[in-house]
């Protein structure tokens, strides 16, 4: 039996975390998931975070158009197991991992940096920093 590298780790870690934002994503896109909010509002899953021991997923979600975040995140939440049993049987692994889903904020972040940077003072700043 051989050893793991940190870096093979790693990248088995991101890989299985793609594999996994895939499956949601298909079964969110198909509507699989027996949920009139969750078929009614599209639902983008922007990332997937696995623990180092691939036993839990932390999964970002925004609804498309930023509508009803939080009604869409309890339903998430409601429909936990199955997803749950959906993902561990379309991604071989040892443990099936566990779910928990997040909004994904780096949108608004971004928004809120691009804000500041076209605020006249800040861009006035940075003009002057250039010179």
């Amino acid at each position: 039996m051989t050893s793991q590298t940190e870096e093979t780790r790693s990248v088995r870690v991101l890989r299985v975390g793609e594999q996994v934002r895939h499956v949601l994503s298909e079964i969110l896109m198909r509507g699989d998931v027996h949920d009139d909010l969750l078929t009614s509002n599209p639902v983008s899953i922007t990332e997937v975070r696995m623990s180092p021991d691939l036993r839990h997923a932390t999964v970002f979600v925004k609804p498309l158009l930023g509508k009803q975040e939080e009604a869409v995140l309890k339903a998430l939440r409601t429909n936990t197991a199955y997803l749950q049993r959906e993902v561990a049987a379309r991604v071989r692994q040892k443990y099936a991992a566990k779910l928990k889903f997040l909004a994904d904020e780096s949108f608004d972040e971004g928004t809120h940096i691009d804000k500041l940077l076209r605020d006249p003072k800040v861009s006035r700043d940075l003009e002057a920093d250039a010179d």
